[in-house]
């Protein structure tokens, strides 16, 4: 068995043209290199893996090479590049800034660079991952870097550029190397196949591209580490399974699920993805992503975006065409928020299936992501214990309480007393605040406390026939007098105040919970007409409450037939009293906290003068 040398090494570049996706760097290091104007300090800084310290050497050996070639590479043939590629080259030296940041180090690095080279006209000192010198250090290295002899070059590579001194940085030349697309690592991973003689797909080649994010160097071993477990023929199945990646199959089903509003597949199926042992986190993630492609594939300006195959952008096409992008940036929104929000949740699986059936009831319920009501869920389930169709329960008469007119009691028609129910056959259903509910007891009418405190008389078996018509007369005449009744004379009141106030803190939407909790403990105050007050404790709650005000009245004055209602925001004064206390009163105070003390002024025979 030979020995084996891992691709990242196998295929380092050794010249500026095979240097990948780094062309305008070095383009501009190949100018510079053929009219002679070489600076005595560069810095080279980027993501890990993109070609940093590649560019430092080939730049090293080409400005030492005895016959550069006419488009400034190294001939590799002369003793300067033979001794380089041989790793004996006394002119090109290379430090590791991780292991030798101290101040000695630099020193004995200064000492060095008065030597002149044996071979060649340059001596080059190539300093890797530079940002970990020592403060001390960096001090030290300043004078050699501002005015180094003229046969000295230096070449410092980092991948914090930010925690290089600024003193370092004016001094060099700064050459930002950017992160690698995937298509270009691809292409290159396509070319070391092909070398090898190893079967690939380019599916295959995709997802390791897609996992090295960006990094050619990860994506070299991850190469031959998917060469090792495919025996040479990387197919999309086998790579996904070692590298337990999430198919994209499954995400093409949930979008459609989603589009047919189908909650009880999507709940299953993310059960199935769970069982497979990938997190939440990366299932929404991906599914976030996979919106994105889709929005992407909507417009045909943006199929070039698509980073995947031909087979596989005709699928997103296909499926972008069942999605409007009102929808897409929807389920994008709420992929996003359901992804902030994992980390803090305490439990994830539910956040997660709640997010699945907003995504499912898109569509039904259309774009509710403008104001504060919240999602209209749909019914779920079809099936319920194997039940298809659920009689509803039978709906409970409720009649509006007329209202009680002054007459004198001669005139009252006489009410037959109805007869008593036993207590299971007369089922109500309370709801609302107790404290709101109003005590009005008609005769022949059993009181029903309704939603938010209104209250509603439900008729019994008693009552006549006679009794109810008279009630829904009452009831018209109330309807038809409201109706006729100019917007502009309707006024407010404190009871109706309260309780729509308290009807908008109930309705907001769960993200917006300490809003409507501050809304529960903050009651209003009607000062004026169609004008009301809030007291608030602190500068912070008077601006959130500020930020909401405009929603608040529209609601109310919706919901009441007001116009202009204003709403006032005033703050509570907070009166600290200050006292000074007496000696006596003082140790009165310790002795409380501590009783030891007063044993202590016993024992001394202390007093207070």
């Amino acid at each position: 068995m030979g020995n084996y040398i891992v691709s990242a090494r196998k295929y380092r570049p050794d010249t500026f043209e095979s240097v990948v996706a780094q062309k305008a760097l070095t383009t501009t290091l190949k100018n510079a290199i053929q009219t002679g104007k070489l600076a005595h300090a560069y810095l080279f800084c980027g993501p890990r893996g993109v070609g940093k310290t590649t560019c430092a050497r080939i730049f090293a050996k080409t400005i030492n090479c005895e016959h550069p070639t006419a488009n400034g590479e190294p001939c590799n043939t002369c003793e300067s590049c033979q001794s380089f590629n041989q790793q004996r080259s006394f002119s090109i030296y290379e430090l590791d800034a991780a292991s030798n940041n101290s101040v000695d180090d630099i020193r004995g690095l200064n000492e060095q660079v008065r030597i002149p080279p044996q071979v060649g006209r340059y001596k080059v000192y190539i300093i890797d991952e530079v940002h970990m010198l020592s403060q001390a250090a960096f001090n030290a290295f300043l004078k050699t870097l501002e005015e180094p002899p003229a046969h000295a070059i230096f070449i410092l590579a980092t991948t914090e550029k930010h925690k290089i001194i600024p003193t370092i940085l004016s001094r060099c030349q700064i050459y930002d190397f950017s992160r690698i697309e995937s298509n270009d690592i691809i292409a290159h991973l396509k070319g070391i196949a092909d070398n090898e003689g190893i079967k690939s797909d380019y599916d295959a080649l995709r997802i390791i591209a897609q996992k090295s994010d960006g990094c050619m160097r990860d994506a070299l071993s991850l190469f031959d580490q998917m060469a090792s477990f495919t025996q040479g023929n990387l197919t999309y199945d086998r790579v996904i399974e070692s590298l337990n990646i999430l198919d994209y199959e499954y995400y093409f089903r949930f979008t459609e699920h989603i589009l047919a509003s189908q909650t009880s597949q999507l709940l299953l199926l993310f059960n199935e993805v769970l069982n497979k042992g990938f997190e939440g986190s990366i299932f929404v993630s991906g599914l976030a992503s996979h919106f994105r492609d889709l929005l992407v594939a909507c417009d045909p300006a943006t199929h070039a975006l698509l980073e995947c195959g031909d087979e596989l952008r005709n699928r997103y096409i296909g499926q972008a065409a069942k999605c409007t992008p009102k929808f897409l940036f929807r389920a994008i929104k709420l992929c996003n928020d359901c992804e902030m929000n994992y980390r803090t949740s305490r439990n994830k699986r539910l956040l997660v299936e709640l997010t699945l059936i907003q995504l499912s009831q898109i569509n039904e319920d259309g774009d509710e992501s403008s104001g504060h009501r919240p999602m209209q869920l749909k019914p779920i389930f079809n099936k319920i214990n194997n039940q298809e169709n659920i009689e509803p329960a039978p709906a409970v008469a409720v009649q509006a309480a007329p209202i009680q007119e002054n007459k004198p009691a001669a005139t009252a028609a006489p009410q037959p007393e109805p007869p008593k129910q036993p207590a299971a056959e007369a089922r109500t259903v309370l709801s609302g605040r107790p404290e709101m509910l109003k005590e009005r007891r008609p005769e022949g009418r059993t009181p029903f406390a309704g939603m938010f405190g209104r209250t509603h008389h439900i008729a019994t078996q008693g009552n006549s026939s006679q009794q109810a018509e008279k009630d829904n007369q009452v009831a018209a005449a109330e309807n038809r007098e409201a109706a006729a009744m100019p917007e502009s004379k309707k006024s407010l009141t404190q009871e109706l105040l309260s309780q729509k106030w308290f009807e908008y803190a109930l309705q907001l939407p769960v993200n917006e919970r300490a809003l409507a909790d501050r809304m529960k403990i903050i009651p209003p105050e009607l000062t004026g007409e169609n004008t009301f007050v809030i007291k608030v404790d602190n500068q912070l709650v008077a601006e959130i409450f500020a930020k909401e005000s405009k929603a608040i009245t529209k609601y109310i004055e919706k919901e009441c037939g007001c116009n202009a209602i204003t709403m006032k925001i005033e703050e509570n004064e907070h009166k600290v009293q200050l006292r000074i206390y007496d000696r006596t009163e003082q140790f009165k105070l310790l002795t409380e906290k501590n009783p030891a003390l007063e044993k202590l002024r016993k024992h001394l025979n202390l007093d207070f003068s």
